[in-house]
């Protein structure tokens, strides 16, 4: 009776966490979906293939990076488990530190980047000239989304997915408001629909600091700045997204898809299988508040 009791309590543990970062991913594809839907109402396709190979581009150049998500809410998934305050504030500062210097480093590649791209994606003129503004103006929005991917895998880490469903529930709303008053107020067109999603990929950075500031102060007092970029801490960091890396590499090569299916079943089955790892590594009441620890 314990023992169904017991696996009945970590199947309702594993929902409430999988369920709201289900959410978080379906609804990351609709911020290119609306941007796309409001470029539809300008009247010329080369708008909708600007924005689709724009979009395309930054899906790749993120989906490379997603170690600084998922490695993030390993590591700290443990520190939480073993109830290490300090190694868990510590994993925070260092994977959004890494994601800003990525980031610092796209933003001054960005030209090359651009180039190369574009050499391997066939477009007309046009499409080419309205693809390469979006990106100039999002590419400025790396250290945001870089950032909050650190954020987001940390908070998944702690067992709280709802604070990323939150942001990215904001993001998508910020998103249509931003680009919607651009494009049909000011009469601006692919740079209107950039500035929105750049927008809110702010507010969403934004968002993330102020829900960590706001509910896990507690933690701001063990901050040691000395400690973070330590040899060893630094080196076990990037063993563990090393592979992850690479995989995410392997994999980011753009792929035909008739339907949406498959990127819908990913989103609601792979986060199962995660998070019951991870309350594997907490069960028999490890994850305890860890503001208990004195």
């Amino acid at each position: 009776m314990n023992k169904q009791m017991h696996i009945s309590n970590g199947n309702k543990r594993i929902l409430q966490i999988a369920v709201p970062s289900i959410i978080s991913n379906i609804t990351v594809p609709l911020l290119g979906l609306v941007d796309v839907t409001i470029v539809g109402h300008l009247g010329s396709a080369a708008y909708i293939g600007a924005i689709a190979v724009g979009g395309m581009l930054f899906n790749i150049i993120y989906w490379i990076f997603g170690f600084l998500r998922m490695g993030t809410s390993g590591m700290t998934s443990q520190a939480f488990g073993q109830r290490n305050l300090e190694e868990v504030t510590k994993l925070l500062l260092r994977s959004v530190g890494v994601g800003l210097f990525i980031a610092l480093c796209l933003m001054t590649l960005q030209y090359p980047i651009q180039k190369a791209a574009f050499a391997f994606i066939q477009t007309s003129d046009e499409v080419e000239r309205l693809a390469t503004l979006y990106f100039r103006i999002c590419i400025w929005g790396a250290p945001a989304m870089l950032g909050l991917y650190g954020f987001a895998g940390w908070f998944i880490g702690m067992q709280n997915s709802r604070f990323p469903m939150y942001i990215a529930i904001t993001q998508n709303i910020v998103n249509i408001l931003a680009s919607l008053c651009f494009v049909f107020l000011f009469g601006m067109k692919v740079e209107g629909v950039a500035l929105g999603t750049l927008i809110a990929q702010y507010a969403g950075f934004l968002m993330a600091l102020l829900l960590w500031l706001r509910y896990y102060k507690q933690l701001r007092k063990r901050v040691h700045w000395r400690g973070i970029w330590q040899k060893q801490a630094m080196y076990r960091f990037f063993q563990v997204n090393r592979d992850i890396f690479l995989r995410t590499l392997c994999r980011s090569r753009p792929r035909r898809s008739s339907t949406g299916c498959k990127h819908f079943i990913n989103a609601a089955v792979y986060p199962l299988f995660i998070y019951y790892g991870w309350i594997c590594l907490c069960r028999r009441g490890t994850c305890r508040s860890l503001y208990r620890r004195r």
